[in-house]
């Protein structure tokens, strides 16, 4: 599958598209996949770039807390966690909006699929917007995932979103005991996780991409 790549600027942030011609006589299936704390969408293009999902549109967003050196966190550690989370929502929110009408502004009349993808805090990330975000998404994959501290209200009704959810046994940084946790409160919250643990440590492994291409493929 070949890809056309190009930088955007929404919600005055860095966004890289990867873009392949579609049909707009089926849905189009945008597929949102959120970086690392202190990364950058870059990484997790090279990662992206693997995947071979049909008929879709790539979004790599960059996260909007400057933490220097030119990397981003979607948002801070520490007691201003649970502040930046809920700042991050409307963020997120407005990503989604600016994806949809990107499609939209191209293919008009085609229906749209939202999947969103992610690693660690960028798992995350998808966590959340999950669970608070105001965008209906179809389905979403979580590597090496956890939760943060949540806002305080409660999460939005909405249809159950299917989830991947992927950890490592040997991960040193998200311990496989909170990304597992992360999951079952989830499942708790009304939604769907596929709960699988790896081998694996604090990373995007090829078995892992061949998976969510598979979960998002279908």
């Amino acid at each position: 599958m070949s890809l056309n790549f190009s930088n955007k600027i929404w919600n005055d942030k860095k966004v890289i598209l990867g873009e392949q011609d579609l049909d707009s006589n089926i849905p189009i299936r945008i597929v949102l996949g959120f970086h690392g704390a202190e990364s950058t969408p870059e990484n997790m293009l090279i990662h992206g770039n693997q995947l071979t999902i049909p008929n879709s549109i790539l979004v790599f967003p960059e996260a909007p807390i400057d933490v220097d050196n030119g990397l981003w966190s979607w948002w801070k550690d520490g007691p201003k966690q649970k502040e930046t989370v809920e700042s991050f929502i409307p963020f997120t929110n407005t990503i989604f909006d600016h994806a949809k009408k990107y499609v939209k502004g191209k293919y008009k009349d085609a229906s749209i699929d939202t999947f969103a993808w992610g690693f660690s805090q960028g798992a995350a990330a998808v966590l959340v917007a999950t669970l608070f975000g105001s965008h209906s998404i179809h389905k979403a994959a979580s590597v090496c995932g956890f939760l943060p501290e949540l806002p305080s209200e409660a999460p939005k009704p909405t249809t159950p979103v299917p989830i991947l959810g992927i950890f490592g046994a040997n991960d040193e940084v998200v311990p496989s005991f909170l990304a597992e946790h992360a999951l079952e409160e989830i499942n708790q919250m009304g939604h769907r996780a596929q709960i699988k643990e790896t081998p694996q440590g604090h990373e995007i492994t090829q078995e892992n991409l061949l998976e969510i291409n598979q979960y998002f493929g279908n």
